[in-house]
């Protein structure tokens, strides 16, 4: 049995620079990676199964089938394999999870089926499931552009304490709803994103400035498109030294760098509402994949 472990993500910045010919968006936004995770356990088996903790997302319906018969259809082969999944980042939170799962199961059927692809190959397979799957092939702190998966990787964030809350508020096909939800005047130029750039690839980088570089254009809708979130906004107001920032399209937030004080008093301000409130931390890479590599290391 190979296990891999999946990685939550937040969004550093996130810009929208207009709408493509194709019907997706232009996007600039600084991804990085957090010890939230999944774990996927996968063995040998006669046909494909996948199982997950959270029935709604069995089978067919989990991006970690569609990256098995991705691979598979791309290698010419049949797959085979059992995969349980085990959740451990709250659902349509814009975290990434789903991305995340299938990013983990590329890397480790790529070994298990002992099909020698590349990182190149495999993140040409990960940008066909979904826009945020290449990024989750190596995580740690990366630019993404075009629709999100043309990544560039930035130099490694250290370790860095965040505060991240999961309202229990749902929005039907959420994603598509908040990009519908903007209009040109939210269009930019990407400039917040090429700042932040500039300051992770230059010297003299101060942790305690990363609070006041990050941003989020979905921020500008999402009060209308999810207003429940307005109430636990103001609960939560004079709580944080730094802003409060949405990830991804929400509705989960977070706030870095952050200190186990203010975890104390989110948490003790939320308990009533149900909300789920962690202290995590930022992570780098993944080591290099590369095919020997990940045979080396068993994955396990």
């Amino acid at each position: 049995m190979l296990e891999v472990t999946a990685h939550a993500k937040i969004n550093l910045t996130l810009e929208v620079l207009g709408r493509r010919d194709d019907g997706y968006h232009q996007v600039r936004t600084i991804l990085q990676t957090i010890d939230l995770t999944d774990r996927l356990e996968i063995e040998p088996s006669s046909g494909l199964q996948v199982e997950c903790d959270q029935p709604e997302i069995n089978g067919e319906a989990n991006l970690v089938w569609t990256a098995a018969t991705a691979l598979a259809t791309h290698c010419g082969i049949v797959p085979h394999a059992r995969i349980a999944v085990k959740k451990g980042i709250p659902m349509s939170m814009g975290l990434g999870g789903g991305s995340s799962d299938a990013a983990a199961a590329l890397i480790a059927l790529n070994v298990m089926w002992q099909l020698g692809l590349s990182s190149g190959d495999l993140a040409e397979i990960a940008a066909g499931i979904g826009s945020d799957v290449p990024f989750f092939l190596t995580g740690g702190t990366a630019l993404a552009e075009g629709r999100g998966e043309l990544i560039t990787p930035l130099p490694s964030l250290p370790p860095i304490p965040v505060i991240l809350i999961c309202p229990k508020v749902t929005l039907p096909q959420k994603t598509a709803a908040m990009y519908s939800s903007l209009n040109p005047a939210h269009y930019s130029d990407g400039g917040v994103t090429s700042r932040l750039v500039q300051i992770l690839t230059g010297v003299g980088f101060v942790i305690e400035s990363m609070g006041s570089l990050t941003y989020n254009i979905f921020e500008q809708v999402v009060h209308e498109a999810l207003p429940e979130l307005n109430g636990l906004w103001d609960r939560l107001r004079g709580l944080f030294q730094n802003p409060l920032r949405l990830a991804g399209s929400g509705p989960a937030m977070y706030c870095l760098p952050s200190n186990e004080h203010e975890f104390r008093s989110a948490s003790n301000a939320l308990q009533p509402y149900g909300v789920g409130v962690y202290l995590v931390t930022t992570t780098g890479p993944n080591p290099a994949w590369g095919p020997q590599d990940e045979a080396e290391r068993g994955l396990a």
